[in-house]
């Protein structure tokens, strides 16, 4: 043992104990998906907290020269259920952590660090009990996962009035001054006193003192003490009723004797007490069965996989897709070896987000944008293959009737989810839900803890005659009329799908704009049948709205010139004939731009839908979203390009020779700039996005195309969708959990072998209550008679 201790007294410098704010990587190994729980346990530098496996460990060392490592190995146990929480089973395990020294790993345990020196003692416990009891970055991300709102700094911090009553706060041994109540303690900013915090509505929290005191004073700000650490604490602004930021907190802490800089967590912040209580009650406990024992689950199909931090949308679409049959065979199948503890899939998430602006960050997103955006990867990268995503490609059919002449016009475009409304007017149990709200008002003016919420019962079959009515659309310019009237449009089926993917519109938008989520039930069946949505398009003795554009859309003040006219040519620019600008509904424009599209690309779906309103523009942008030139600025008809815009004769020479260098010819770098406004990066992916198309390109010896110089080329064929029958059968569904899909977390079931299975990110178990009314999006695959 003395030899031991003289070799730790070496390395004592290079041992540190971990400070607030310090990343402490004791989850996972940084190289590979080894955890504590794998064979060989996980080896965390004592210096740069590092997590490494077994394997990597030795590597690790002799490249930076650290000794020592703190090795922390778990044994699983049986499984227990607790009440709420991330996971589906809160699993128990025997932990065993010790110091090893590299490179012959000498092992030191906590019994033997009792007989050594008092100096090597205490720095290497300090730093073993400070390694342990520090979060991880992967609890660390877990709260971010949750907390995704962003809160505004209050309107009371900088003019904050402090009393100078000489109170003095300790650093710890904290008390209610009325209940002696010793946790959920807040510090009123003002005067220093210190009362519990509110009563959640299921009995826990504290008992209401640190409000009434703000009744009684009008003093409006309080910190958590027990959140207080170098990196800021939880403030309350009660006249605000919200979480807000202190720019001057350590100033306001300081008046009563507090050094932001010296005090530690030791209580947990609003947000994990937030995470703890959704975990409680609601859609989280249902959801994720909690109230049940469940069986853990291995084997090919059923390997979890590990959130990244704000990836278990992922996980959860990725699961999905991995059961349907045409991307089974188009991916490799990973077959963990051993016991089972789930991948972490960081290189595939790195892959799929690069270059997006959402999916390429840690934040938390849309699992329903997320499939959509894979689903265009997958089409950009299949285009001379086998393309798994045609499982999910359905046509719809669009019907608008003029309502003053009656005659019809019909479109197709392609789709891959099937987006069902809410009729939260259809409730099937309005009084209950009046009645919440009455009491939910009277708890808010009272002070009094908010009651357990209601959630609204939808019929699944309301739902759908939402979704199949006929809608009112005003101001439509009918070519038959040559005028504004009104008309009427129907959707339907072109064709069904292999498998049906289907959205419950529970995200939505209040009148101020602030995204917000419907908590419905909808009783959705195990089997669907979509026949009577099948379109029929044109009927016997129909008559079909003419072929006719809408007149320009102008403005009388404004000319633009170099426009040419009826009566213009190359030649001579004296004949131009002035066109106006034309004139666009700002209102609209603004409404999509607000949705996050781009500005041009909203301007044009005003412009091509003749000023229609919101909802003819919003299909529009759905409809030629994966338009090369979806946000290349507006071409008014007759123009070669529009103001900021390249013209064809200054395309970049350099660009074209980057593109040619790889193997293409001129004339397709030429096509392929031409149709993303010179921008190579936009270039690039166009060409390999394009390639079917321009391998049908024959260059000729005077630089054009054989397929610009037929007049008489059949049109391309449409696109490529498979068709079959309308009536299908549930396979499986993805629940979010929380109030937006900017935080709360993901879950999927799926149905394998009759049985249904929940994928809570790495737990793979047996569900016993696949919670079906409460998911966002479902998976059906059809049913052949």
């Amino acid at each position: 043992m003395a030899e031991v201790s003289e070799v730790l007294m070496s390395v004592l410098s290079t041992i540190r104990v971990p400070r607030p704010g310090d990343r402490v990587h004791k989850d996972e190994c940084a190289l590979s998906f080894s955890s504590p729980e794998s064979e060989g346990g996980l080896y965390v530098c004592m210096n740069s907290f590092l997590g490494f496996g077994s394997q990597y460990v030795d590597r690790h060392h002799t490249r930076s020269g650290q000794r020592a490592y703190l090795h922390i190995s778990r044994t699983r146990k049986a499984p227990v259920r607790i009440e709420g929480g991330f996971n589906v089973e809160q699993e128990q395990y025997e932990e065993e952590v010790k110091v090893v020294l590299f490179p012959d790993r000498q092992e030191v345990t906590s019994d033997d660090l009792a007989t050594m020196p008092d100096v090597v003692r205490e720095r290497v416990s300090l730093a073993m009990a400070g390694l342990m009891s520090a979060d991880s970055v992967s609890h660390a991300l877990q709260v971010q996962q949750w907390d995704g709102e962003v809160r505004a700094v209050s309107r009371h911090a900088v003019e904050l009035k402090q009393l100078n009553n000489g109170t003095k706060i300790p650093p710890s041994g904290w008390r209610c001054e009325v209940c002696d109540l010793q946790e959920n303690l807040w510090m009123n900013l003002s005067d220093g006193r210190v009362f519990c915090g509110r009563r959640y509505f299921d009995g826990s929290g504290g008992n209401n003192h640190a409000l009434l005191h703000f009744q009684q004073t009008g003093h409006p700000l309080a910190v958590k003490l027990g959140t207080i650490t170098p990196d800021g604490a939880d403030v309350y602004s009660y006249d605000e009723d919200d979480m807000v930021l202190d720019p001057k907190l350590p100033e306001h802490l300081s008046h009563f004797g507090i050094d932001m800089m010296t005090m530690e967590k030791t209580e947990h912040t609003m947000t994990e007490l937030e995470i703890a209580v959704n975990q409680r009650v609601g859609e989280w406990e249902v959801i994720q069965e909690s109230g049940a024992t469940l069986r853990p689950l291995s084997g090919p199909g059923l390997t979890g996989m590990k959130n990244l931090g704000n990836s278990c949308y992922l996980n959860s679409v990725m699961q999905v897709l991995f059961t349907v049959p045409d991307f089974q065979s188009k991916s490799v199948t990973v077959f963990p070896v051993g016991d089972q503890v789930g991948i972490a899939a960081r290189m595939f998430k790195a892959l799929v987000g690069r270059g997006h602006p959402e999916f390429s960050t840690n934040r938390q997103q849309d699992a329903q944008e997320f499939l959509l955006h894979f689903i265009n990867m997958v089409e950009r990268n299949c285009r001379s293959g086998v393309n798994p995503s045609e499982a999910f490609r359905f046509l719809v059919e669009e019907r608008i009737v003029c309502q003053q002449s009656q005659k019809a016009k019909y479109t197709q475009r392609v789709d891959y989810i099937l987006q069902l409304p809410v009729p939260m007017d259809q409730a099937t149990n309005t009084e209950e839900l009046q009645e919440a709200e009455r009491r939910r008002e009277e708890a808010d003016s009272s002070g009094a803890p908010p009651p357990a919420p209601v959630r609204a019962c939808i019929p699944f079959t309301a739902c759908m005659a939402a979704l199949s009515e006929p809608e009112t659309l005003t101001d439509f310019w009918s070519s038959a009329a040559q005028a504004k009237t009104t008309a009427t449009k129907t959707t339907r089926f072109a064709s069904f799908p292999d498998h049906m993917v289907i959205q419950v519109k529970k995200f939505t938008f209040g009148q101020d704009w602030v995204p917000k989520k419907l908590d419905v039930s909808i009783d959705v069946p195990d089997t669907l049948d979509l026949t009577a949505l099948r379109g029929t398009g044109q009927q016997p003795g129909e008559e079909l709205l003419p072929e006719v554009a809408p007149p320009p859309l102008m403005t009388p003040d404004v000319e633009v010139k170099g426009i040419l006219g009826s009566h213009g040519n190359d030649e001579d620019d004296s004949l131009y004939s002035p066109l106006l600008s034309p004139v666009l509904d700002d209102s609209t424009v603004s409404q999509l731009c607000e949705m996050g599209f781009p500005l041009e690309a909203c301007r044009k779906a005003v412009y091509y839908t003749g000023n229609t309103g919101i909802d003819a523009a919003m299909n529009w942008v759905m409809g030629h979203m994966d338009d090369p030139d979806f946000s290349a600025p507006l071409v008014l008809p007759g123009t070669s390009s529009a103001p900021g815009t390249t013209p064809t004769e200054s395309i970049s020479e350099e660009h074209l020779a980057t593109i040619v260098s790889m193997g293409f010819s001129r004339d397709q770098a030429t096509r392929a700039l031409r149709a993303t406004s010179n921008v190579l990066e936009r270039a690039v992916d166009w060409i390999f996005s394009h390639l079917d198309d321009l391998e049908s390109m024959e260059v000729s010896e005077g630089g054009r195309s054989a397929a610009e110089s037929e007049g008489s080329r059949e049109p391309p064929p449409g696109p490529k969708v498979r068709d079959g029958p309308g009536k299908y059968e549930l396979f499986a569904f993805i629940s979010h959990m929380g109030t937006s899909t900017m935080c709360g977390h993901y879950v999927c079931h799926i149905k394998k072998d009759q049985q249904w299975v929940i994928f809570n990110d790495q737990k793979v178990c047996a569900s016993e209550k696949p919670p079906k009314d409460l998911g966002y999006l479902y998976f059906y695959r059809r049913v052949t008679e």
